[in-house]
């Protein structure tokens, strides 16, 4: 089934307006969606009743307000809030061209693709290529379904996505966590980084990976079509990752037999093992290892046996 489009829009490059149409980058259809049902299977209605009376409000009874104080608000009728909307506008106007990673990965909301509508081919190639070549993304202003964004256009494969960008203050960082800065020692960052190296891909392959809960669900909604009955899943199993205290362990557990081989320095510098210092303790204190006193008493044994013969 092709795609088809949301809107008809205009890109804005200088006195070019390119004609383009608007796709969302994310396939509806992927989803699983389970409905709400009552006991005997029919489908349900949601209904609004008034915390005061108990009585039900009908959807073209309601107004829409806002909350300044506890339990209080200020009310605005339909006229009110159709006078402060964004009214959608099919022009998106290019503002400036930033380095294609200039954006912080947390600022992108939401993509979409752009495709070149009807007389828009060359154009659309164009910016596409220049935009390619010069290594820069074009952040624009885009008013859609009643919202103003910034968004940011970047060239992809043979066309255009468009991001939808967060504002400033709709978006939280590391640094508003309070997390305590903590040193690492050179040798828990050369086991660190070996591991990175161990696993490091070139670049990342979306088909690698899938969505196993949507599997999980979709073969149980199968099995219950074929009139089978569901399995209960299996208990989660735990990782026993959580039982390992010493990092640096745990660094070359994940290794495995390249880690082993990596950092006996850092054994050294870690001081010696509890074994170790146990043998130690042993050999000071006048004990001895079993396999020692065994051979002893076997070497005793055979003096005795022959001064026995002669």
């Amino acid at each position: 089934m092709s795609a088809r489009p949301i809107a008809s829009l205009s890109l804005g490059f200088g006195l070019v307006s390119i004609p383009v149409q608007l796709f969302s980058a994310a396939e509806p259809s992927a989803g699983v969606r389970l409905h709400l049902l009552a006991p005997d299977g029919t489908r349900v209605r949601q209904q609004y009743v008034s915390e005061k009376s108990g009585k039900r409000v009908e959807r073209r009874e309601m107004v829409k307000g806002y909350e300044f104080e506890k339990d209080r608000y200020v009310v605005f009728t339909p006229d009110e809030l159709h006078e402060l909307d964004e009214h959608d506008d099919p022009a998106i106007d290019i503002v400036a061209f930033v380095p294609a990673d200039a954006v912080d990965p947390l600022y992108v909301d939401k993509a979409w693709l752009l495709a070149p509508d009807k007389r828009g081919g060359k154009p659309y190639a164009l910016l596409r290529e220049a935009m390619r070549e010069t290594g820069r993304c074009a952040l624009a202003r885009w008013t859609f379904r009643g919202k103003q964004s910034v968004v940011l256009v970047r060239p992809l494969d043979e066309g255009l996505v468009l991001h939808t960008l967060l504002y400033a203050d709709e978006v939280r960082r590391p640094a508003d966590l309070g997390i305590a800065p903590l040193a690492v020692s050179k040798a828990e960052l050369q086991l660190a980084r070996q591991l990175i190296d161990q696993i490091s891909q070139d670049r990342y392959d979306p088909a690698q990976f899938h969505d196993e809960e949507r599997q999980r669900i979709q073969a149980a909604i199968e099995r219950k079509i074929a009139g089978r009955q569901v399995v209960e899943q299996a208990p989660h199993e735990e990782r026993s990752g959580a039982q390992v205290i010493d990092l640096m362990d745990a660094l070359r557990a994940s290794l495995g037999p390249r880690g082993a081989k990596a950092a006996p320095a850092s054994k050294a510098a870690a001081g010696p093992r509890p074994q170790a210092r146990k043998a130690r303790d042993s050999s000071s204190t006048g004990s001895r290892p079993t396999a020692t006193m065994a051979s002893e008493g076997k070497a005793a044994s055979a003096r005795r046996s022959s001064r026995a013969k002669l």
